[in-house]
């Protein structure tokens, strides 16, 4: 009586614990990664747009063999003085691996490269302003080849300290 007690026993255990088994393997999950970007009151340069500069197309143009010019608005501010920027790594070239063009960089109409510049003045940043980013080929080749022509580079900005005299 007591082995078929014991058996029955494990033989529940058994099938309990088989089932949770089971229904572990059908769990579902959901990751989730949240960022926020809060700026502070002194110093901030945001594109309008936070999906800006993540997957950016410009087009082909083969009748006039153009690229598309891509631009977007930035909100900028510095309580403290004036902005500058650079491109850390100067100009960058859209490529394909075998074939590359260069890109011009302006930021508030001013052409950046490896040497920092000044693109928002004092008066300007101080209460706060609007500038565009403009990224266009400077010369597309005739003999431009097919393919997939990428690109990654850095804009680094700058808070510059008002000088008082």
């Amino acid at each position: 009586m007591l082995k078929k007690m014991v058996f029955v026993t494990a033989l529940a255990l058994g099938a309990a614990l088989g089932s949770s088994w089971v229904l572990a393997a059908d769990d579902a999950r959901s990751s989730i990664h949240i960022t926020a970007n809060i700026p502070n009151k002194q110093f901030h340069v945001q594109p309008r747009d936070p999906e800006f500069g993540r997957d950016e197309y410009m087009h082909y143009d083969p009748v006039r063999n153009i690229l598309s010019t891509l631009r977007h608005t930035f909100d900028v501010k510095n309580t403290d003085g004036s902005i500058h920027a650079y491109l850390p790594e100067d100009q960058p070239d859209l490529s394909n691996g075998s074939q590359a063009f260069p890109l011009r960089v302006m930021f508030n109409n001013v052409r950046l490269s490896a040497v920092p510049v000044e693109v928002v003045g004092d008066a300007s940043s101080t209460p706060g302003t609007q500038a565009e980013l403009v990224i266009r080929a400077d010369a597309v080749p005739t003999d431009i080849q097919g393919g997939l022509y990428t690109v990654g580079f850095t804009i680094i900005f700058d808070a510059v300290p008002r000088v008082s005299l």
